[in-house]
């Protein structure tokens, strides 16, 4: 693992830094990448470590908002998106930013996020992510029928191949269950799963439970089997004196990684010591503070995270019973809703 795995563009933007911090900051980028869905915790200590030594670049923020934030440390993640937003002068982490507001326990400005300025400067996936969050923020408030009706948009119906496609159908058809509409639920997850070309969702999994079906894992005889053969050949190699060994073709590589970065890693520790999260987090481009008065204290684990990238956005969508739904928004309400491009597909 040389840091050249990296993007080239991202491997671009890299060298504004020192050279040999450049190839540090590539190889914790590298391993944060990595590690990014099975250990997502690692991640975010990597993602740390590059960030104290190339923190002024937006796009060592922009990985680390997102290993933050997979990994349910929303506030840090909020503190990240804010400073890649100012160094890059970028929207792209608006409906991150919001959902991350959520995560904090505080849905009413992820709602308040959605009808901002901000908003119109996204591009199309950008307005349906934005959509998705104040849906999720709705169901946070309990406003179910409003978190369907927020979902109600143009791209809805679009069979377009984008990847908010699936997603948006998906989370529409999860406030719609959420709603008590079981029927048109379902509906809505089997167009999921014909636009869910690359899995990303968990739409045919969604189905089948409506539908009574029962997954069974058909590996698990095999990976008896396969145990029982394992010992039948440790017997074997006691038979011959116990001199029997296995080479570990990765063990070269770890001992590289733990050489090169594990001194590395010390450097979370310094970067996470202090508590002047302005100061020691966000450096020289700490973001604006929000009201020092509000409440932070939140439930992070019964957070629902419907990111716009990564890890994790959810999406929802219909437009056939609008007439059905019956929710009066304020005016409030309304201009909380993201404008979508009005082209389709």
């Amino acid at each position: 693992m040389t840091g050249k795995e990296l993007d080239k563009e991202i491997r671009g933007d890299l060298r504004t830094l020192s050279l040999e911090a450049s190839e540090i900051v590539s190889r914790h980028l590298v391993m944060t990448a990595r590690l990014l869905d099975d250990r997502p915790d690692l991640a975010w200590e990597h993602a740390k470590a590059a960030v104290s030594r190339g923190g002024r670049l937006a796009v060592v923020r922009e990985a680390a908002g997102v290993a933050a934030y997979t990994a349910g440390e929303f506030a840090d993640a909020l503190a990240q998106f804010r400073a890649a937003r100012r160094i890059s002068g970028s929207d792209s982490y608006w409906p991150l930013m919001a959902d991350c507001e959520r995560g904090l326990g505080r849905p009413e400005r992820a709602i308040t996020m959605a009808g901002a300025p901000e908003v119109d400067r996204l591009d199309r996936a950008g307005r349906v992510e934005m959509r998705i969050v104040a849906s999720g923020a709705r169901r946070d408030l309990g406003q179910l029928d409003a978190a369907v009706v927020t979902l109600q948009c143009p791209e809805l119906e679009s069979t377009s191949t984008e990847s908010w496609s699936p997603r948006l159908k998906f989370a529409y058809a999860d406030a719609l269950l959420a709603a008590g509409r079981e029927d048109e639920a379902r509906d809505w997850f089997a167009k999921a799963v014909a636009a869910d070309v690359h899995d990303e969702t968990d739409a045919a999994e969604r189905l089948a439970d409506l539908d009574g079906i029962v997954w069974v894992d058909t590996l698990d005889g095999a990976d008896d089997d396969d145990g029982d053969d394992d010992d039948d050949h440790d017997d074997d190699g006691d038979e011959d004196g116990g001199n029997a060994v296995v080479a570990d073709s990765d063990d070269d590589e770890g001992d590289e990684y733990d050489e090169d970065l594990a001194s590395e890693l010390a450097v979370v520790a310094e970067y996470s010591a202090s508590d002047d999260e302005d100061d020691d987090n966000v450096g020289e481009f700490a973001p604006p503070a929000l009201d020092e008065d509000s409440d932070q204290d939140s439930d992070e684990d019964s957070h629902d995270r419907s990111g716009a990238s990564v890890a994790t956005l959810e999406f929802s969508e219909s437009h056939e019973n609008q007439e059905d739904d019956d929710v009066n928004l304020d005016q409030n309400d309304a201009s909380a809703l993201p404008k979508s491009g009005s082209d389709s597909d």
